[in-house]
């Protein structure tokens, strides 16, 4: 029996593609080719994984923190590239609060004949596999399980972590030193420290002893250089690319930062990662995966699970009041590996 051609559709951002790479490679040791159908922000990310054979790209009108509208003639675009690649069957990945119909019916029109998603609502004649979600599972996982309910398990010997392509070696951009990286950015500002609050961090891992390394896109020069300030290497703007950033954050011994891309990215090359995490989504969902790490953040503050994007309490709290002695404490516990071992079998918890 010939193995299907498959397309995998994960359109939100490049960290949601990253958590979508285990079950990516589940789906390309089952198929004879893996096409991958990721958003604009999630296209850099879809690069660096391992199994995929191409790369779509649509910018769809119901993802996204500024979705875009839609026409007809940019949905024919895509309704014809995908028909013509034939392809047999198709996965739909979303995250709990999404539907997975619009996509699907987009796949429908391609004459994609059996897709599978996690779906709350009904379907109709939309999905092949209307799967359910379990419970309390990580993003990671529950792609996982979905690929594996469809038909596409795992291969032997893969454990089923994060994973991208060998990333470029940056000793030129980072010196050949130890470091520690702390990225204080985020697409989402409940997610991150405030800018004085992270500068008053890294002045405290310089002070004792730790050289940090601080990474921010082209556009976070500005924040990166206040929270750099006399006391780190700037490198905002300074990497080139997704590939780039994955090399400094491969070279680090540990990483600080928010719930976001470079959490992910720094889990996919290996690196411990200090994780400053609002509670506006569920950490059991959205923790680093698969790397000894450290939760850092109240997760009962008053703004757990209300999905914000600008922090809806006075002086962000959550984040904001975590002193410097936890910084310091988490990124101690990440070196000497305390915190690895506590997560060794679950890949998932926290300390």
């Amino acid at each position: 029996m010939t193995a299907p051609r498959t397309l995998v559709v994960r359109l939100d951002s490049a960290g949601d593609v990253l958590l979508a790479g285990p079950a990516v490679r589940a789906v390309a040791a089952g198929s004879s080719y893996t096409a991958l159908l990721c958003g604009p922000q999630g296209a850099p990310a879809a690069a660096l994984l391992p199994g995929v054979q191409r790369i779509y790209v649509h910018d769809a009108a119901w993802v996204g923190f500024t979705p875009p509208r839609t026409s007809r003639e940019e949905c024919d675009l895509l309704l014809d590239a995908l028909a013509a690649e034939r392809f047999d069957r198709a996965l739909i990945l979303v995250s709990h609060h999404q539907s997975p119909l619009p996509a699907a019916l987009l796949l429908a029109l391609a004459g994609i004949g059996e897709v599978a998603a996690d779906c709350t609502d009904y379907p109709g004649s939309l999905l092949a596999l209307r799967h359910r979600r379990r419970a309390g599972r990580h993003e990671a996982e529950a792609a996982l399980d979905l690929a594996r309910d469809f038909g596409f398990p795992l291969p032997a010997g893969d454990d089923g972590a994060l994973r991208i392509l060998e990333p470029p070696e940056t000793v030129r951009l980072t010196g050949p030193d130890p470091y520690l990286v702390v990225h204080p950015g985020a697409a989402v500002p409940a997610r991150a420290w405030s800018p004085g609050r992270a500068a008053g961090a890294v002045a405290a891992l310089h002070r004792a002893g730790h050289r940090v390394v601080v990474t921010g896109g082209p556009a976070e020069r500005e924040l990166t250089a206040r929270v750099a300030g006399r006391h780190a290497l700037d490198l905002g703007g300074g990497t080139r690319d997704l590939g780039e950033l994955a090399g400094v954050l491969a070279g680090a011994q540990a990483v600080v930062t928010g719930n976001t891309g470079p959490a992910h990215l720094a889990s996919a090359v290996g690196t411990p990662v200090a994780c400053l995490f609002a509670p506006v989504v569920p950490a059991e969902r959205w923790r680093p995966y698969g790397v000894a790490h450290v939760l850092l953040g109240d997760q009962r503050a008053a703004c757990a699970a209300t999905r914000a994007r600008t922090c809806p309490v006075p002086g962000h709290p959550c984040l904001d009041s975590v002193p410097d002695e936890e910084v310091l404490a988490a990124v101690s516990a990440l070196l000497d590996g305390a915190a690895g071992r506590a997560h060794a079998d679950d890949r998932g918890a926290a300390t």
